[in-house]
């Protein structure tokens, strides 16, 4: 609709379980992490989104969410999963344009890309054991546990600049 602003959905991030098994315990943190990011965009406009910290970087959070939808599909779906397929985001002649190309990226796509990718990532994890291999770029044999908490680290790092970015923006902070 002419005039109307679009603007990230809220979130409702689930508590991580207690207690679980290693499997749930791995897929429950990834999810709380993938949550948090989402909340940290909740109820900002399409320019606060793309807003850069400061010069000269790239980083907004519009490049989070974008890059993390790239990083989620390169592990579970290129490397794990063996799937012939180009990244979303990143282009071949600018590995940073996922951060980069933010100025006119349209922010709902990016949230329906990253949902999208997030669920397509569950699916293929669902396929295969915690103890499955596959050999990544550098030659180095990895495990779908090790993609998990590469994972939960990634998340983990970019949801602190994505708390410090949203602090920027409107003040907010908090978990």
């Amino acid at each position: 609709m002419p005039g109307m602003t679009w603007t990230a959905p809220k979130v409702n991030r689930r508590d991580e379980p207690g207690i679980a098994d290693e499997r749930e315990m791995l897929e429950s943190w990834l999810d709380y992490h993938r949550e948090t990011l989402l909340l940290k965009c909740a109820g900002l406009t399409a320019e606060q989104l793309r807003e850069r910290a400061v010069a000269p970087s790239s980083l907004s959070l519009l490049g989070l969410v974008r890059h993390l939808a790239d990083v989620e599909r390169s592990w579970f779906r290129r490397r794990l999963d063996q799937q012939d397929i180009p990244y979303r985001f990143i282009r071949e002649d600018n590995e940073n344009s996922d951060f980069d190309d933010v100025d006119t990226a349209d922010p709902g796509e990016a949230f329906t890309a990253f949902a999208s990718e997030v669920e397509a990532c569950r699916a293929v994890a669902a396929t295969h054991g915690l103890d499955d291999t596959f050999v990544d770029q550098r030659g180095v044999r990895l495990s779908l546990r090790w993609v998990y908490v590469h994972l939960i680290e990634e998340y983990a790092r970019h949801n602190g600049h994505a708390d410090l970015l949203r602090e920027r923006l409107d003040g907010s902070v908090g978990d």
